[in-house]
């Protein structure tokens, strides 16, 4: 498997991830076992796809009763019934390019991201022939396919890469300081806190007082964010910050407080053997994620260069 880009917990035992070669995957992190699930066809009026981007986004409802992912086509979405992953039904036609993320807004509504520049609302209900029709072959169970509700252009984005949903429902905008790959965002709705992750910076945005704080990353690193209060890196680490002190956390002799990653795997091919084989490439982290107890953390990703095949996962506890 290619560099894993997103995951989420199931439960206290099973993580499901995405991978950059369009594979979706539960482990189970007690047993090891890896179980793949299929990805979901279009049909023939998708927009056909540019070159295969992989699962960039993985986003269950409110309820835990639907998964959303990335389809087989890579502008389309895919959703799954929770636990068993049955197949519940395609979105399609909402985007021209690339899905990077999605967000369930309730039970009912999803909102996509696109590198397209678009946004674009479904809804996922019960099934709506007015809306909908079905596919179905010998070897894969029925299910609808939907069309969104609206798609509409984000102004002056070249592309959208993060999305996060906040009920608080305020509205306000702003220039970031740091424009280089702003390519991940969390928030805390308790705090009302927006982080958002960038090649060298994570900057905190306070919508209440409507406040930009820019956190420089450790050596500049690429600070790829997946939460309000720790960041995975694009130079093997995963760091801690503390809100309350302004600043990274330390142990009481001064070190930093940081997780560095493993070696992972990597797949010794021949653009390896041409192109990077005397020099050594951390890994990155892409995702990583709490359980539900906030005890263990799981992280994941692979290889930073795009033409280095690999991947990297752990569970920290």
């Amino acid at each position: 498997m290619n560099k894993i880009f997103a995951a989420r917990w199931l439960n206290d035992k099973q993580v499901v991830f995405g991978t950059k070669c369009n594979q979706l995957v539960v482990l189970d992190v007690q047993t090891g076992q890896l179980t793949m699930i299929p990805s979901l066809q279009s049909s023939d009026e998708s927009f056909p796809a540019s070159q295969p981007c992989g699962i960039h986004a993985i986003s269950i409802n409110p309820s835990g009763t639907l998964l959303a992912t990335g389809a087989s086509h890579t502008n389309d979405i895919g959703i799954y019934r929770l636990p068993t992953f049955d197949p519940f039904c395609v979105g399609e036609c909402g985007h021209s390019d690339w899905i990077f993320d999605m967000e369930w807004i309730d039970d009912e509504f999803l909102v996509t991201g696109s590198r397209d520049s678009h946004i674009a609302l479904w809804r996922i209900d019960n099934v709506d022939e007015s809306r909908t029709s079905r596919m179905s072959c010998l070897y894969v169970p029925e299910y609808a396919i939907k069309k969104p509700l609206f798609s509409r252009p984000c102004e002056k984005a070249t592309k959208v890469r993060a999305l996060c949903v906040n009920r608080c429902r305020k509205i306000w905008s702003s220039r970031l300081t740091c424009a280089r790959e702003n390519v991940c965002m969390a928030v805390s709705e308790e705090k009302n806190l927006y982080a958002i992750g960038s090649h060298s910076f994570v900057t905190l945005l306070d919508s209440r007082k409507k406040t930009l704080q820019p956190i420089p990353a450790k050596n500049r690193d690429r600070g790829l964010f997946q939460g309000t209060e720790q960041a995975g890196t694009g130079v093997g680490l995963v760091m801690f910050y503390d809100l309350r002190a302004q600043k990274y956390l330390e142990s009481p002799c001064g070190h930093p407080c940081q997780l560095p990653v493993g070696q992972g795997w990597l797949r010794h091919d021949e653009n390896y053997r041409d192109i990077f084989f005397d020099t050594e490439y951390p890994n990155a982290i892409y995702t990583h994620c709490y359980d539900d107890m906030g005890v263990r953390l799981f992280t994941a990703g692979g290889p930073l260069p795009a033409g280095l095949w690999g991947n990297y996962a752990a569970l920290w506890a």
